[in-house]
């Protein structure tokens, strides 16, 4: 496998990690937690998920020869909530997601040069993904911390547990050396 193949399946993993963590931290939510605002300067997780699949929807759609911005994307409409359900805001995630695990999948590792446009501005491909990686990273950490927060005290930690690592890297270091994605081992321990 050469490198830009290793790159790929790589940052897939990273992408389904990231994806498996915001799911996992929503899962401990009560369905209307997803919609509570601290105050009209914060977003609710609904809306950061909604933002999140408009973003991979416009980005991920014809990748390869239109601009990531798409003309009829409304990106202040991502932060508006109007109906409060469940369903339908795991459908937009679900959407999203898909969208881009579908043209992600089909990306072939000499494609990482070309270049790709976001708001008329080139990218490689390599880049877009980065930039996408980094994305969707800021906005998963923001549903994790805040859905931790919503839990006040009752959170089930999808990390390293506070005053575990010790524990952790002894675990870690009784292990045969062994080259692997450490996504592997942090979805399992989310099990």
């Amino acid at each position: 496998m050469n490198i830009n193949e290793q790159y790929l399946v790589s940052v897939k993993k990273q992408f389904e990690y990231y994806k498996t963590l915001a799911e996992k931290a929503m899962d401990q939510l009560e369905p209307e937690q997803l919609f509570i605002t601290l105050n009209e300067d914060t977003n609710s997780i609904a809306a950061i998920i909604k933002h999140l699949s408009g973003n991979m929807l416009s980005r991920w759609t014809d990748f390869l020869t239109t601009d990531g911005e798409k003309p009829d994307r409304n990106r202040d409409a991502e932060f508006e909530i109007s109906v409060q359900d469940k369903a339908n805001i795991l459908q937009k995630w679900n959407e999203g997601w898909n969208c881009f695990f579908e043209t992600f999948n089909q990306l072939r590792p000499e494609q990482l040069g070309d270049i790709v446009y976001i708001r008329n501005e080139g990218h490689t491909v390599i880049e877009a993904i980065s930039r996408h990686l980094a994305h969707s990273a800021y906005h998963i950490g923001q549903i994790v911390f805040y859905a931790k927060q919503l839990k006040e005290g009752h959170w089930r930690s999808l990390s390293i547990p506070k005053n575990k690592s010790k524990d952790y890297n002894a675990d870690k270091f009784s292990t045969k050396k062994a080259i692997k994605n450490y996504t592997e081992s942090e979805l399992r321990r989310m099990k």
